[in-house]
């Protein structure tokens, strides 16, 4: 029954990204008699400096919201699944840390437990969850200092209501989409925990040790394949701040409703380059992974189809704003779009 539900969870996220995509690849297609769902996704898509009409709108600022959520959803996860994981593989050398708090936290959610002892590919994949957690909780992290402290939205800007909407759900099913493999056995061992807490009275609980290198040390030896999907993340992570630090630049230099052509980075050869390392950092998901999970394939064909289409509008926006926009610049990715 447990592993049902498990694959139910999986196959809902996965549809959830294919229902989610579709519409995004359909309206892509260059037919006039799709010429009226392109016009409604764009009008849901379009925000900041290319939102034409105010109906239905918020805020851009409320993208706050999303990064606030997103930062308390991924610590849980990743707090929560690392627990999980600690229970199902002992360090290298058993020691006294490990007897204590790997005991009991054993003690008090094993009933929620599979039966029978863990394998090799259950632990890898709890483990795998945990690597892929950390990342995007490096992420979040990311952009919610960004959002609070690099862009400085003008007062103008807007976005539409279905947008903010499809942002909290992005940012909700992203980091379940990176664990759903254990999901549901993270979720009954943490309610067997509480269940425990409550009946015994923190009074009652046993101490609890932790050793640092106790609890990271299955990380290392996940394999090469993380290590390069973690150098690939780090590597758009590190130009989507760099472009957002030069975003967040213009808006200091200008008056509220003025905008500026970006240069530097990967703004010299695409237009939406914060948009271009979004996508590097969800496909390092799918190297760390051996590309061996659909649901991680599907998220980040999302990401590619949604952001793609937001940077054509962005692109076409730029071109007749400026005169003269740099032309070898492309949309979002170079050489194809």
């Amino acid at each position: 029954m447990e592993m049902e539900m498990e694959t139910v969870l999986v196959l809902f996220m996965r549809l959830a990204w294919i229902a989610a995509t579709l519409p995004i690849l359909i309206a892509s297609i260059p037919i006039p008699k799709l010429h009226s769902l392109r016009t409604i996704l764009l009008g849901f898509a379009r925000r900041g400096k290319i939102m034409h009409s105010q109906k239905f709108t918020l805020p851009q600022k409320f993208f706050l919201h999303f990064y606030i959520l997103a930062s308390i959803w991924t610590t849980f996860l990743l707090v929560t699944t690392w627990c999980y994981a600690y229970t199902m593989v002992p360090p290298v050398k058993e020691s006294s840390a490990y007897s204590t708090i790997t005991s009991y936290l054993i003690g008090i959610g094993g009933s929620f437990l599979r039966t029978g002892s863990p394998t090799v590919s259950e632990i890898h994949a709890v483990w795998q969850a945990v690597f892929l957690l950390l990342l995007m909780e490096a992420q979040v992290l990311r952009r919610l200092f960004e959002t609070i402290y690099v862009f400085k939205y003008s007062p103008s800007a807007r976005m539409h209501i279905f947008g903010y909407l499809a942002g909290i759900f992005f940012y909700l099913a992203a980091p379940l989409s990176l664990c759903a493999d254990c999901a549901l056995d993270v979720f009954y061992f943490l309610v067997n925990v509480v269940s425990k807490f409550i009946v015994v009275g923190k009074d009652h609980m046993p101490p609890v040790e932790v050793e640092l290198w106790q609890v990271v040390n299955p990380l290392f030896r996940l394999g090469w394949r993380h290590w390069i999907g973690a150098a690939v993340f780090f590597w758009g992570w590190i130009h989507q701040q760099r472009c957002h630090k030069i975003l967040g630049s213009l808006r200091d230099s200008r008056q509220a409703n003025e905008y500026a052509i970006p240069y530097g980075d990967w703004f010299e050869i695409v237009s939406s380059p914060h948009y271009l390392s979004e996508m590097v950092i969800y496909g390092s998901f799918v190297v760390a992974t051996g590309g061996s999970n659909l649901t991680i394939w599907l998220l980040l064909v999302f990401v590619v189809a949604n952001l793609s289409f937001a940077a054509v509008e962005t692109h076409r926006w730029y071109h007749q704003k400026f005169e003269d926009y740099p032309n070898s610049r492309f949309a979002v990715i170079p050489y194809i779009l």
